[in-house]
């Protein structure tokens, strides 16, 4: 039995088309956008409402998705034991919410402001159905008061003060409360059955009516048959005529009798697919068909296939990723359109129905799948109303917090009941959680601004050596020890692409990637080339060696999956692959040692070619290299608002950074985010090389942009997990640079040390005891650890970003929270260096922090869950176990323990120019007034600090004094595992002074 016949393509309505693509796009704007996860790039996760405010996006995201819009109330109420959410911040999130309603009276003595505190803080458990009456028959509720009552709440029961007769009495007390409340309950407004949706889905309405999940039929076939069109390289079969697109990939393959053996729905699938294939249909024409088979209107098209999309909307996401930016394609760029999937899954779709239809005893003649699908969404029940005893439990509750007596109780008239009852629903569950959340955000955004505020700015006059590093928030604490150890040392934080946007191939990669912002697609071309004719041999030796060695591994990868081919391997291979795994698991820092020893013994030695070649045709990208204009406008670019300008050291490091890590498909989220999930390094090498050449600073000075001849750029990679510090190009040092660069050396090795040891108070295998050479051994190690879940936390608990000159944070313990812009107010009193900085950077951090969020808050939902069951597909993302949807959004290992809070973002500039610059432009004003993040300005010349939007300000005052450690950072942290409070370091030196 199936649905439709065959027969001739129907002529197709060029408008219907239109207008069904255009449906298709506003889909794929639904769905995720982390595109391969070779090229992890952080986004907001809920990037398709970013026109509605953060409250309101974060419900209605959960409403599209089912996922959590906060945390749980219990979890905030385990934030608000510990001290991290104040009772005071509660007070004043709500005082700000109701305004003059605050003082509104509502029950009792108590006004609503009071009400509603109470309820936040003590809460109202949420009970319905067998939930409420297990809870009500199999615990002491109806015998004891609620232990965590505020004392005048406990009072106004007047209970006995003995401890035998206060039991007895608080038990009668608690049954005639009890019984008010449910006589209360039927004096009030009666109750209406709640507004539940149609469920849109097929596969929702014969669920609810059959007990048939069709998804159980049609996940498996999409999953196996989109994995394998996706695939870059990982199945040893490759798909046959990708270049035809998905959808028609697809109509071959079951056209055919292999379609039987998609057991149970096979025979509908072969079915279908033939009538299909004869049709002639394309994969738009085919998704138009299905839509009318299954009695959609097209007034509802859009919202069917949101929602037939969103059931599997990792793979949905990929596809259409794919088709938007196939040069992100990790090797070879498929001819991917999501018009092409939900055109496939409809087809599965449709051959499942036929079959639960002739299940459920349908018969097998031809089939109405409308009418068959009306009339299993007419067998529905509708959720039924209320029952007296759910409604009496929130009064009940309320009763308790507000003290109201039995008495008090039986005396509310239907008016009052009804309007305490309007309290709880204004006040409901999601309600409590958000203005929990805004408490939760509100203590830790306030410590900040009071770190600001109370620190100290200092300016170095004469710097030895300067370091301009990523702005990520895990420089903070790399540069924060590296300015400890050296005190003349100056860093500077800018993002970490440096300005270069570029297609690079290194010269032992197979392809080139882009290394740049994920908005941004590059023109240009770089290439790491072989530095001299000697090295060309050696070279093609080792990329040959690495070739066969690529091929054996694939081979034994794929043939120790086979039963027969596993076993000869394993007798065969196996004793030689026990040692290195053996090193690798247990002993992983003896691996890495003895790993690298062998690197260095390659002697790689390259050059990167950054020139102009005009004749060259690069493999991606519209030119290869920069002309002489193009890399001084980058220099340019870089240096002239951070604070550098005029004052230039004699040296000049540019750093940027990546991570390695072993058995990690997640690596590229450990990696630069503002290099679109790639290595900053050779961006760094780029800038300094560019900043080096003579023509180069001739054109910036013509600029006033003057870089003394005796200044030298060194460019290199720091790596944030293992931190291993790599600086290129030092053999072209000039002479006159040799002896500070030998002391910058020694500084950042001391400063790595120091940093591996702050890292490894955040990692409970790591002993506290650690010296700092120890800690460096096991961060490296983690890093080549085979079975290490965690080489690092990556972004996590980032909270802070702060856009201004070093000096207001320089000294400041960060706890490796904030992302620090460097930009220099002075000398940009028209704000244009500043709308440019702003304009490159938010959009970045809050992408960064607002995927953390929400990965947090629902780590399945929104995150990729934990990394355990994770296996790589496709080499383009991971699913869990053998067969699941693709897994988007950050792993659990990566978010554990992070603090789910909007960036505060705090810009050193007037405040009236700082509104100005956000009104000015588009998405910088949505991010800010829409409170995706939360802007504030500190005043370049005062103490003032004012908390803004753009059409509102209002003026911080200091809350808390900042705390100083004297010392260096390791008297601050050393011993204590979880958040730190903020604080100012000051030099032993300065003690009694």
């Amino acid at each position: 039995m199936h649905s439709t016949s065959g027969g001739s393509a129907a002529t197709p309505d060029p408008g219907q088309h239109t207008a069904l693509e255009d449906i298709v796009r506003h889909v794929g704007h639904l769905l995720p956008a982390q595109g391969p996860i070779d090229v992890f790039i952080h986004h907001n996760t809920l990037h398709a409402f970013a026109d509605l405010t953060f409250d309101d996006a974060v419900l209605e995201a959960g409403r599209i998705y089912g996922c959590q819009p906060y945390l749980s109330e219990d979890r905030y109420r385990d934030e608000l034991r510990s001290g991290r959410i104040d009772e005071a911040d509660v007070t004043a999130v709500l005082a700000a919410t109701l305004g003059l309603r605050g003082e509104e009276r509502v029950v009792g003595e108590h006004t609503r402001l009071e009400l509603w505190r109470r309820m936040v803080v003590y809460g109202l458990p949420e009970r319905a159905g067998e939930a409420l009456g297990w809870e009500l028959s199999e615990t002491d509720v109806l015998v004891r008061l609620r232990g965590d009552l505020p004392a005048d709440a406990r009072q106004a029961a007047g209970l006995s003060s003995t401890a035998s007769g206060r039991r007895a009495e608080e038990s009668r007390y608690v049954a005639a409360l009890w019984s008010a409340c449910q006589a209360a309950a039927q004096r009030g407004a009666s109750a209406v059955a709640p507004d539940v949706p149609r469920p849109r889905r097929p596969r929702d309405i014969v669920l609810a009516a059959r007990g048939i999940d069709i998804d159980d039929w049609v996940h498996p076939i999409l999953i196996r048959t989109t994995s394998a069109f996706l695939d870059q390289g990982l199945a040893d079969w490759p798909m046959a005529g990708r270049d035809r697109g998905l959808y028609r990939c697809f109509i071959d393959l079951y056209s055919r009798r292999i379609a039987r053996l998609c057991r149970p729905i096979g025979k509908q699938l072969l079915a279908i697919a033939r009538a299909e294939l004869e049709s002639g249909r394309d994969g738009l024409a085919s998704l138009q068909r299905s839509l009318e088979e299954l009695g959609q209107p097209r007034a509802d098209w859009q919202a069917f296939l949101r929602d037939e999309a969103l059931a599997l909307r990792g793979f949905a996401g990929m596809i259409h990723q794919i088709e938007l930016r196939p040069d992100r394609a990790p090797t070879r760029a498929v001819d991917a359109r999501l018009a092409d999937l939900l055109a496939v899954r409809l087809v599965i779709v449709r051959a499942a129905l036929a079959h639960a239809a002739a299940r459920s005893g349908a018969g097998d003649g031809p089939l109405d799948l409308r009418a068959w699908l009306d009339g299993c969404a007419a067998d529905s029940s509708a959720p039924p109303a209320p029952t007296t005893d759910e409604r009496a439990w929130a009064l009940f509750h309320m009763a308790q917090l507000a003290g109201l007596t039995p008495a008090n109780v039986e005396d509310l008239h239907a008016r009052d009941i009804d309007a305490l009852q309007a309290e709880r629903r204004a006040l409901d569950g999601v309600a409590r959680r958000r203005v929990l959340h805004q408490a939760y955000e509100r203590r830790l955004r306030h410590r900040f601004y009071d770190a600001l505020l109370g620190n100290r700015a200092e300016a170095i006059e004469a710097p030895a050596f300067q370091a301009i590093f990523c702005i990520d928030e895990r420089e903070e604490s790399i540069r924060r020890h590296l300015e400890e150890v050296d005190p003349l040392a100056e860093t500077f934080g800018v993002a970490g692409f440096f300005g270069v946007a570029m297609y690079y191939r290194g010269a032992t990669d197979a392809h080139a990637r882009p290394l740049c912002p994920v908005s941004i697609r590059p023109r240009h071309f770089i290439a790491e080339l072989d530095d001299a004719p000697a090295q060309g041999l050696r070279q093609r030796l080792l990329r040959r060696w690495q070739h066969i060695g690529a091929l054996v591994d694939k081979n034994v990868h794929l043939g120790s999956r086979r039963a027969r081919l596993g076993a000869v391997f394993f007798a065969a291979l196996g004793a030689l692959w026990v040692v290195p795994l053996l090193l690798r698991v247990v002993f992983p820092w003896l691996y890495r040692a003895l790993a690298r020893s062998y690197d260095g013994l390659q002697f790689r030695r390259a050059r990167l070619g950054i020139a102009h070649q005009p004749h060259d045709s690069p493999p991606a990208g519209e030119q290869s290299g920069f002309t002489t204009e193009e890399m001084a406008e980058i220099v340019y670019s870089q240096l002239v608002g951070i604070g550098i300008r005029d004052r230039f050291a004699p040296l000049v490091l540019v750093l940027g950074h990546g991570s390695t890590s072993l058995n990690n498909p997640h690596e590229a989220a450990h990696d630069c985010g503002a290099c679109g999930g790639g290595r900053g390094g050779p961006n760094a090498r780029a800038l300094a090389q560019m900043a080096n050449l003579p023509e180069v600073r001739s054109l910036l000075a013509s600029r006033g942009l003057h870089i003394p001849s005796r200044t030298w750029f060194v460019g290199g990679e720091r790596n944030t997990a293992s931190n291993d510090i790599t600086l290129y190009d030092t053999d072209e040092s000039p002479e006159h640079v040799r002896a500070l660069l030998q002391r910058a050396v020694e500084s950042l090795q001391t400063a790595r040390r120091r940093e591996a040891h702050e890292r490894c108070r955040r990692f409970e295998s790591a002993g506290a005891w650690l010296p700092p050479a120890a800690a460096l051994w096991h961060v490296q190690a983690r890093s080549a650890d085979l079975a290490q879940p965690r080489p690092e936390f990556g972004h996590a608990t980032n909270a802070f970003c702060f856009v201004g000159r070093r000096a207001r944070t320089r000294g400041l313990f960060l706890d490796r929270r904030a992302f620090l812009v460097s930009y220099d107010p002075e000398g940009d009193a028209d704000g244009a260096l500043l709308e440019k900085t702003l304009a490159g950077v938010v959009p970045v951090v809050a992408g960064i922090s607002l995927e953390y969020l929400f990965g947090y808050i629902d780590p399945t939902g929104y995150g990729s869950g934990t990394k355990l069951p994770h296996n790589v597909t496709a080499l383009v993302g991971v699913m869990d176990g053998a067969q699941s949807d693709l897994r988007t959004g950050l792993p659990w290992q990566m978010l554990e323990i992070h603090e789910p809070v909007r960036l505060a973002i705090v810009v050193e500039a007037k405040p009236s120019l700082l509104q100005e610059l956000v009104a000015r432009d588009a998405e910088l004003q949505r991010l800010v007034d829409h409170r995706w993040v939360l802007l504030a300005a500190l005043d370049p010349t005062s103490a003032e600090l004012v908390e803004l939007d753009s059409a509102s300000a209002t003026r911080y005052v200091q809350e808390h004094a900042l705390h100083v450690t004297r010392g260096d950072s390791r008297r601050h942290y050393q011993g204590r595992r979880g958040h730190l409070p903020l604080a100012r370091i000051e030099p032993a030196a300065h003690e009694g002074a």
